[in-house]
This record gives structure tokens, C-alpha cells and sequence, in this order.
């Protein structure tokens, strides 16, 4: 029988973090789930140190591609009817699985649920602010200003992103952003309220960091959104505001700092779609 959830971490020189978040899969209340682990190109012996796991784990091996196409190739090779995906930096409290298919088995309408999260920056425990707040059913309108779902705290169903489609390889960042835009104009996104991730931030390597502009993608993101066809009027011209506020933010830095044509073009780009 297939496993009811596959557990998917993708993974690049997090060595020694990887085999935390592995041990907190295994360490699961529930353990009826195959787990996945994608090595996105490592230079480290991450696979040498997942060996002693044996066979409780799948481990796969790519050249370095990015996150999105690591977790891609987990899902492709994802035999569960559930899906849950953990980042290698963090880590899942002992009862998550069992809350989250519990919460699923009481509210059989939901294709896709997320937990609350205990944030920890450079060690230390932080209270996350209010605009990152996470609500619960249909959040499309508050998710269109930033990214309102954790990958590491969410379980959903395979069928829904086989209806979506899976991760955008062509972001290099803010490709969760992307995916929860498209499930969530057209699915409600459920939040159990227990907090049960622990979500480790502040090192160098993480992508906030490496790319400090992301609202360029954010803005790419929302510019395919509004090619789709999949949103109403009404979520057409809330996601048309935002892709408008956001250009004009990211358009004038760029003038600030001198690139002229940069900024003039992003100012320029919600015309295309002020029409529709």
C-alpha cells in the first residue's frame, strides 16, 4: 500500500541541518508517510551522512538546479495521496502530521492546511509582526502583499497541484509566493492554529538574505497571475493594485540608485494590464 503522505526536503550544504529536520520526520506521532529527501547539487557529503538512515528515507540526487526544481523532483517521484514539505533549515514538533491529518479527517472539504510556527532568528526565539499573521480560508487578498504560507508547515493534497501545477523553476525566489497565489484564488488555505514548525532563520545562505530585491519576483509572479484567466474581476483588480503598489516601491529605488531604465520600465509595467 502506498504511504498516506509523502514528506519531501529539498536540500543544499545543510549538511548537518538536513539529518535535524530528517530526524523530526521520523520522529513523528504518525508514520504512515515515505520520506523524500532532494539533494540539490550539494558540495558537502550530504548523502554520506544520511546513509545510516537506510531505508527510511529516499534519497535523490540532482545537479544544482534550485528549490523549486529539488521539490519538483520529489513530486514527481511523491507516491502518497498527501503532500508535506519541510525546508532543511527547519524543524517539525513530534505531533505535527497527526494534527494536521487529524484536522483533514474532521473537515474532509479542505484539500490543503497549514500549522502555525514558532520563529527562531539567529537562536533566539522572535514573535512574528502583525502583517505576517497568518489567517485562514480564503486568503487570497491578504496573501497578494507577501507570502502568508510556510512550505514547511503545509499539507495538501497531490491532486490540487496536479491541478495548479507545481513550483515555478523559473523563480529563483519567492516561488512559494507563486504557488500559494494560484492555489489560493481558487482554494481555501486552512490554518491549525497549534504552532508545530519551528522555523530557524538569520544564517547567511538563506534566500531573503542572498536576494534582497524580492519584490521583483513577486512582481513577475503577479504579472502570470493576471495572464492566467483564472481570477475573477474582483481578485483581477486586487492583484492588479498590488502588482501597481509594488512597481511603483521597486521602480523608485531603482531610480534612487541610479538605474534609470530599470525603474522607468517597472513604473511603466501595470499599463499592460490596466485594460483587461
Amino acid at each position: 500500500m502506498p504511504p498516506l503522505i509523502s514528506v519531501i526536503i529539498p536540500t543544499f550544504n545543510r549538511a548537518a541541518w538536513v539529518r535535524e529536520a530528517v530526524d523530526s520526520v521520523l520522529a513523528q506521532t504518525f508514520q504512515d508517510f515515505e520520506l523524500i529527501v532532494v539533494d540539490d547539487g550539494s558540495t558537502e557529503p550530504t548523502g554520506a551522512g544520511l546513509i545510516p538512515y537506510g531505508d527510511r528515507l529516499r534519497y535523490i540526487r540532482q545537479t544544482r538546479q534550485g528549490v523549486s526544481a529539488a521539490r519538483n523532483r520529489g513530486l514527481e517521484r511523491a507516491a502518497g495521496e498527501w503532500l508535506a514539505f519541510l525546508d532543511s533549515d527547519d524543524l517539525w514538533l513530534p505531533q505535527k502530521l497527526e494534527t494536521q491529518v487529524d484536522f483533514l479527517n474532521r473537515n474532509p472539504q479542505a484539500e490543503i492546511c497549514q500549522t502555525e510556527e514558532i520563529w527562531i532568528r539567529n537562536g533566539r526565539r522572535v514573535n512574528p509582526r502583525e502583517k505576517h499573521r497568518k489567517p485562514s480560508g480564503d486568503i487570497f487578498a491578504p496573501s497578494l502583499a507577501l507570502c502568508l504560507v510556510s512550505p514547511s508547515a503545509v499539507m495538501l493534497k497531490k491532486s490540487l497541484l496536479q491541478e495548479v501545477g507545481f513550483f515555478d523553476t523559473e523563480l529563483p525566489a519567492c516561488e512559494d509566493y507563486d504557488l500559494w497565489l494560484r492555489i489560493s484564488c481558487r482554494k481555501p488555505i486552512f490554518l491549525v492554529e497549534q504552532p508545530l514548525v519551528v522555523k530557524r532563520g538569520g544564517h547567511p545562505d538563506q534566500l531573503s538574505r542572498c536576494l534582497p530585491s524580492l519584490d521583483r519576483y513577486r512582481i513577475q509572479s503577479l504579472g502570470k497571475l493576471l495572464d492566467s484567466g483564472l481570477l475573477s474581476p474582483h481578485q483581477y483588480g486586487l492583484a492588479w493594485q498590488e502588482l501597481n503598489r509594488k512597481c511603483r516601491i521597486y521602480g523608485h529605488g531603482c531610480l534612487k540608485r541610479g538605474k534609470v531604465e530599470e525603474g522607468q520600465a517597472y513604473l511603466s509595467l501595470p499599463a499592460r494590464w490596466n485594460n483587461h
